[in-house]
C-alpha cells in the first residue's frame, strides 16, 4: 500500500558551513527517502537553515552586516554540499521566512489558548555596555568549584562542574569585558510540567506509529524515562517549564502582544520544518493543512542527532499536540561521527572538510557507501578510519561489485554482441533475486544500512565465486564456430553474472544513486533509474561496458585531512584576511620549488565539480599539461584562454576523480572566507615566455 511521508533532517545553524556530521545525517536521510520512493511511496523531503538567535545577531554585527546578509551568505554555500554528495531535498527553506513567522505565532497563540503559556519574573545577567541580557555562553568567570579562570556561564571545561551564571566568581561579559549586573525581566514559559502535557508525553513516547513500529528507539525511550519517570508525580518534578522568550535586542520572531519580546530560537527552529513544507506545498500546488491533517495518514519522520533529543522528544511533540497539529510518527536518532576514534578537531588534524573532500576529486559515493556501511538503527557513534575507508571502497565496491560487470560484460560484448541468454531455470533465478532484494529493501526501511550492505556484498562474493568456478575464460578459449553448446554455456555463465550485477545495482541504488543510474541507463539501456521491482527482471541485452569507478588512492586520504595547526609566536604578523605569515624557510627550501611561466592554451568546465576548471598549459617543454584549479568562482574559461600565468612545475602528478593533474597554478586569495575579495590568478609581466623560470 502506498504511503505519504514527510521527512526532515535537523536544521543546520546558519552561522557556519556544513561539517561532516551534517553530511552524515543528510546521507542517512537521503538513502531512506530514496529507498521509500523506489518502493512507490510519496515522500516530501525538506530542509531549512536555522537562522535566528543571539550568535547570528552578534556575528553579523561584528562583521558590519545585517543578520539577513550573513544568513544569505551561508545559505549560498548549501547547494554545492548537497549536490556534491548526491543529496536531494525537494525544498530548502529558512526559518527567517513569512511562513515560519505565521506558523510560529499561530502555534504560540494556540498554546496560550490551551492555558500552557505563563509569565515569570527572571533575574539574569545584563551587559550594561552592550545593553542586552547575556546568554550563558557569553558570560565567563572563575569556576566556583575548582576556581579555573575564564570558564563559561553554564559549565566548567576543566572540572566539568555545572552551575548557574550567577555562581561564577568575578563574572564578565565576553562581548565587552564589562562586569554584568543582575536585572529582572518578564519571561514567557511553555508549561511542559502541566499534568496534561505529562500524560500526553507518557503515552506518545511509549507509543507506536501507523506502521506498527515504536516511535522512539530503545535508547531514546530510555532517556525519556529519565525525564518522565515512572508516573505523573515523577515527571512533574523532573520536567522544568520551558523558557521560550528572549529580550530585545534579538534576531528572531516577535511574540504576539508582547513588545520587545522574541521567541527563543528553539521554539521557532522546529516550526521551520513545517514552514519549509508549507512553502514547498505552495510551490507544487498541494494543500498544506490537508497534507498534515492530525487525523490524516501522512507520516511525519525526523532524522536528528542524539544531542537534540530533549527538544524533539518532549517540547516538539507537546507543542504540536496542544496547538492542535499533527505530532511526529518517528524520531530516527543517530550518534556522532569520529575520526580514527577521536572527536573531530582541526588542530589535531582529525577534521574532515566536506568541500575539501570534493575539491580534491574524491568520489562522493565512496563517502555515501562508507557511512551507510557503518550505520544501523541504534543510537551509536560511527568512526571514520582512513585505512578502513580505503579497504571497504576498493575491496567491496571495486573489487567485488564492479568487478562482476567488468569481467562478464566483456565476454557478452565480444562473443554475443551484447545479447544475454540463459540455460538455467530463469524463474528460479528471478525469484532468488526478488527475495534477496526484498530483504535489503526491508533493512533499508528499518535503517539497518550496515546489515543491508553486508548482504549485498555476500551476494557479490557468491556471484564472483560462481564465475571463477565456471572459468568462462577457458570456455571462451575452447570455442569453435560449430560448438553451440559451449557458446550457450559461456553466454549463460556471463548472463547469470550480469543478472546478479543488475540486482545488486538495484539494491545499492539508494546508497549509490549516480552510479546505479549510470548502470541502469548506460549498461542496461533503461530510460530511467531503478525501482525495486527491476531486480527480478532478468536482462536480455547490454550495451558496451564503460568504466564505472576508480579505486581510492592512499594519497587522497593524506590530502583530505587538514594538517594540525602550527604553533605561531605571538609576534607573528597577521595580514588582512586573518592569515598569518607561514613558518620561516631557508633558500634551499625555496629553490626546491620550480615555478614556471605557463600559457593557458585551453580551459573548460569540469562536469560534476563545483569549483574546478581544467586548464591545458604550455610550459615550453614540447607538450601540454593538464591541471585542475579551484578558480571557477572567479573566472570563466573564455577569460583565461591565451593568457599567461605561473605554475608549480615540479609538483608530483595527482590522480583525481576527473583525471590527472600535472601541476598547480598560483593565485592570490584570503584564507578567511568572511573576507570576500575573490581569487586572483597570478600574471607574469608582458614579454614573459612559456617555460621561463620564476627566480
Amino acid at each position: 500500500m502506498s504511503r505519504t511521508i514527510f521527512v526532515t533532517t535537523a536544521l543546520p545553524y546558519a552561522n557556519g558551513s556544513f561539517h561532516i556530521g551534517h553530511i552524515m545525517e543528510y546521507i542517512q536521510a537521503d538513502i531512506w527517502v530514496r529507498a521509500m520512493r523506489m518502493a512507490g511511496h510519496t515522500v516530501h523531503f525538506v530542509g531549512a537553515d536555522d537562522t535566528h538567535g543571539a550568535p547570528i545577531m552578534l556575528k553579523a554585527e561584528a562583521e558590519g552586516i545585517t543578520p539577513q546578509e550573513l544568513v544569505a551568505r551561508i545559505a549560498a554555500e548549501r547547494p554545492q554540499y548537497l549536490k556534491g554528495f548526491e543529496i536531494e531535498f525537494d525544498h530548502w527553506h529558512s526559518t527567517d521566512s513569512p511562513e515560519n513567522v505565521e506558523l510560529s505565532q499561530s502555534i504560540y497563540r494556540q498554546l496560550r489558548a490551551a492555558g500552557l503559556i505563563e509569565t515569570k519574573q527572571i533575574e539574569q545577567f545584563f551587559d550594561p555596555i552592550k545593553g542586552m541580557f547575556l546568554p550563558d555562553r557569553y558570560i565567563k568567570g572563575e569556576c566556583p568549584k575548582c576556581h579555573a579562570k575564564d570558564q563559561y556561564g553554564d559549565s566548567c571545561e576543566v572540572c566539568g562542574a555545572v552551575y548557574a551564571p550567577t555562581d561564577l566568581i568575578d563574572p564578565y561579559s565576553t562581548l565587552t569585558n564589562a562586569r554584568p549586573v543582575l536585572k529582572t525581566s518578564e519571561h514567557f514559559f511553555f508549561r511542559l510540567s502541566d499534568p496534561k502535557c505529562v500524560a500526553f508525553l507518557q503515552d506518545w513516547t511509549t507509543g507506536s506509529n501507523g506502521q506498527g513500529n515504536k516511535r522512539l528507539q530503545s535508547e531514546v525511550l530510555a532517556k525519556t524515562r529519565e525525564w518522565l519517570g515512572s508516573g505523573a508525580a515523577d515527571a512533574e518534578a523532573n520536567l522544568g517549564d520551558w523558557d521560550i522568550s528572549r529580550d530585545a535586542p534579538y534576531f528572531g520572531i516577535e511574540i504576539p502582544d508582547a513588545p520587545g519580546k522574541y521567541f527563543y530560537v528553539w521554539l521557532d527552529a522546529p516550526v521551520g520544518y513545517l514552514a519549509s513544507l508549507k512553502a514547498y506545498c505552495q510551490k507544487i500546488g498541494i494543500e498544506f493543512d490537508v497534507l498534515l491533517d492530525p487525523e490524516g495518514s501522512t507520516e511525519q519522520v525526523h532524522f536528528i542527532g542524539k544531542d537534540i533529543v530533549y527538544f524533539h522528544a518532549l517540547f516538539w511533540p507537546a507543542m504540536l499536540k496542544f496547538a492542535g497539529r499533527k505530532t511526529p510518527d518517528q524520531l530516527n536518532v543517530h550518534g556522532f561521527i569520529t575520526v580514527s576514534g577521536e572527536k573531530m578537531s582541526k588542530s589535531r588534524g582529525t577534521g574532515i572538510s566536506p568541500l575539501r573532500y570534493l575539491d580534491i576529486g574524491m568520489n562522493p559515493e565512496w563517502m555515501r557507501y562508507y557511512i551507510a556501511a557503518k550505520l544501523n538503527a541504534r543510537v551509536e557513534d560511527i568512526d571514520f578510519n582512513p585505512d578502513d575507508f580505503i579497504a571497504r571502497v576498493n575491496s567491496d565496491l571495486v573489487g567485488k561489485y564492479i568487478n562482476i560487470a567488468s569481467r562478464a560484460a566483456n565476454f557478452i560484448s565480444k562473443y554475443f554482441d551484447g545479447a544475454l541468454d540463459y540455460t538455467c531455470d530463469t524463474q528460479q533465478l528471478s525469484n532468488s533475486w526478488v527475495e534477496a532484494t526484498n530483504k535489503v529493501c526491508a533493512d533499508l526501511e528499518a535503517r539497518e544500512y550496515g546489515r543491508a550492505i553486508r548482504d549485498v556484498m555476500a551476494h557479490a562474493d557468491l556471484i564472483n565465486q560462481a564465475f571463477d568456478t565456471a572459468q568462462p575464460w577457458l570456455v571462451a578459449k575452447a570455442l569453435t564456430p560449430e560448438d553451440t553448446a559451449k557458446r550457450a554455456e559461456l553466454q549463460d555463465i556471463c548472463s547469470q553474472a550480469l543478472a546478479g550485477f543488475k540486482a545488486l545495482s538495484v539494491m545499492l541504488a539508494p546508497i549509490l544513486p549516480a552510479l546505479s543510474h549510470r548502470v541502469a541507463t548506460e549498461l542496461f539501456g533503461l530510460d530511467r533509474g531503478f525501482v525495486w521491482a527491476d531486480a527480478g527482471i532478468l536482462p536480455t541485452q547490454i550495451n558496451a561496458f564503460k568504466h564505472l569507478m576508480q579505486r581510492v588512492e592512499p594519497t587522497m586520504l593524506d590530502a583530505l585531512f587538514e594538517p594540525p595547526a602550527e604553533t605561531v609566536a605571538a609576534e607573528t604578523p597577521v595580514l588582512p584576511g586573518g592569515e598569518e605569515i607561514g613558518p620561516t624557510i631557508s633558500i634551499d627550501d625555496f629553490t626546491k620549488i620550480d615555478l614556471r611561466v605557463a600559457r593557458i592554451v585551453n580551459c573548460e568546465h569540469v562536469e560534476g565539480a563545483a569549483k574546478l576548471l581544467r586548464l591545458t598549459l604550455d610550459v615550453g617543454e614540447g607538450r601540454h599539461r593538464n591541471v585542475f584549479s579551484g578558480i571557477k568562482s572567479a573566472y570563466s574559461p573564455e577569460q583565461l584562454i591565451g593568457r599567461l600565468t605561473v605554475m608549480v612545475a615540479n609538483l608530483a602528478p595527482r590522480k583525481m576523480k576527473f583525471g590527472i593533474s600535472e601541476g598547480m597554478v598560483l593565485a592570490g586569495s584570503h584564507a578567511d572566507d568572511s573576507v570576500d575579495t575573490g581569487i586572483y590568478l597570478l600574471d607574469p609581466a608582458s614579454g614573459s615566455q612559456p617555460g621561463m623560470r620564476i627566480r
